[in-house]
């Protein structure tokens, strides 16, 4: 055979596995407690080290942190437990509680578990990737370990129909949710959907009441709803100071605290996350001298 027709022939296969992927399956899913979806593969991407803030050290969320811990501990001994929604203000630590109250869960004497051996797997999946979750289900249903699923910021736009795929997670479809199978999520929007789009439906709609029933109904349908409100000044000095006693800084209170007031001036606000990279341009300052 010609060596230039190679190229043209490699190109030619490549194009029908992208036509005809493999099968989906759970292969290595034993081998890690995370992992990223990946529906044009149909594989799980594992995840050997999830980026997450110990949940002793998120502040002004107490009541939140214990009602999501005990659902994924009641999740991981094999209870009954709900799909939880955390919506709220950004960077007050929702993402940060589902990552923490993983970690936790997967912990056996205070010491995490080895890879592949936690109660609970954490897999990510992506807004654009909902309607792909009957494929994941049905992979899951099957497998004894138990999962989260985990969507961050969750939110739908007026064309999105993915929302539907979403209820056969929550409590619909004729199959229902898998046993071992949670749904946690977080978003900006109470209602995963633009208020403005919920007002225009209503004003043009012939029964308002119905119009968007819908999908406002589907925030309903997660057991917790736990909202995450706007950082006071307390609970911001609380958190710069539970991150730097954590990193064991060595500057006095006084000093930490007025710098991290202008950092947030500087930032326009006040939150977790503006506390969290404070103490990490602080760290890196304070080790340079």
């Amino acid at each position: 055979m010609d060596t230039p027709t190679l190229p043209v022939l490699e190109r030619i296969a490549s194009a029908l596995e992208r036509l005809s992927p493999p099968p989906a399956s759970l292969e290595g899913v034993d081998t890690a407690d995370a992992f990223v979806w990946l529906p044009e593969r149909g594989r799980l991407l594992p995840v050997a080290h999830v980026a997450h803030v110990p949940v002793d050290l998120l502040r002004g969320v107490d009541l939140q942190r214990k009602i999501l811990i005990e659902n994924t501990e009641h999740f991981a001994r094999g209870l009954p437990a709900n799909n939880a929604m955390l919506w709220g203000a950004r960077g007050m630590g929702k993402s940060s509680l589902v990552k923490g109250a993983h970690a936790l869960a997967n912990q056996v004497d205070g010491k995490p578990c080895a890879p592949g051996k936690g109660a609970i797997a954490l897999i990510e999946i992506q807004r654009e990737d909902l309607a792909t979750l009957p494929l994941l289900l049905s992979l899951l249903r099957e497998n004894p370990r138990r999962f989260i699923l985990f969507c961050d910021d969750l939110s739908f736009e007026k064309e999105d129909r993915d929302y539907k795929a979403l209820k056969s997670v929550l409590d619909g479809g004729i199959a229902g949710r898998p046993e071992n199978v949670l749904f946690y999520a977080t978003s900006n929007r109470r209602h995963l959907m633009p208020r403005d789009m919920i007002e225009n439906e209503r004003a043009t709609a012939i029964n308002p009441s119905e119009a968007t029933e819908e999908k406002v109904s589907l925030s309903d349908r997660f057991g917790l709803w736990l909202g995450f409100y706007a950082c006071e000044q307390d609970t911001f000095a609380d958190m710069v100071r539970s991150y730097a006693r954590e990193r064991n800084l060595p500057i006095a209170d006084e000093d930490l605290m007025a710098r991290a007031n202008e950092w947030a001036i500087t930032r326009g606000s006040r939150s977790g996350r503006v506390a969290f990279q404070f103490i990490e341009d602080l760290t890196a300052e304070l080790a340079e001298h």
